[in-house]
């Protein structure tokens, strides 16, 4: 989990939302990631989607079976269905994601009854640090925004 706390920095100094992920197998890293749908103009370019491709490349196999994923937030939709349908076995999540989360926050999808695979999920392990990563970048983002608009305001008028 750490190290998707480092990856999770990582894009927060690229400007993206700070999120990291790290895929292990057999007690070794076959993949990570982090967040750069931006860097990359792409929108699937999510830190889980970017570990669960490289650990496809990795052992030559589109099911990472008995693997963990370890994520700095909770999942959106798109990735706990990518974790589902790539067949890893447990998913590690720091902090919860109130608005978009879809393994515990607003939806079940890991571990739903309801699809042909479930995923252990054990959360909160380094919450409070991801959590506080998180606060950092939007207040960040927030105190830029302000900038960016009290210096438009003492501009005179253009005519």
């Amino acid at each position: 989990m750490r190290r998707s706390l480092q990856l999770a920095r990582i894009a927060g100094e690229r400007g993206e939302v700070p999120v990291g992920a790290v895929l292990v197998k057999d007690e070794m890293v076959i993949g990570e990631g982090f967040n750069c749908p931006i860097g990359q103009n792409d929108p699937t370019a999510h830190a889980e989607i970017q570990a669960i491709r490289a650990g496809a490349r990795r052992t030559g196999n589109y099911r990472l079976t008995d693997s963990v994923l370890y994520v700095s937030l909770e999942p959106c939709v798109m990735c706990a269905g990518a974790i589902v349908m790539a067949r890893i076995g447990r998913l590690v999540f720091a902090a919860r994601d109130l608005r978009f989360g879809a393994v515990r926050s607003k939806f079940l999808v890991a571990d739903s009854e309801l699809l042909n695979h479930r995923v252990a999920v054990d959360e909160g392990l380094f919450g409070a640090e991801a959590a506080e990563i998180l606060a950092d970048f939007f207040r960040l983002r927030r105190d830029q925004e302000y900038e960016i608009k009290k210096g438009s305001s003492s501009e005179p008028p253009r005519t």
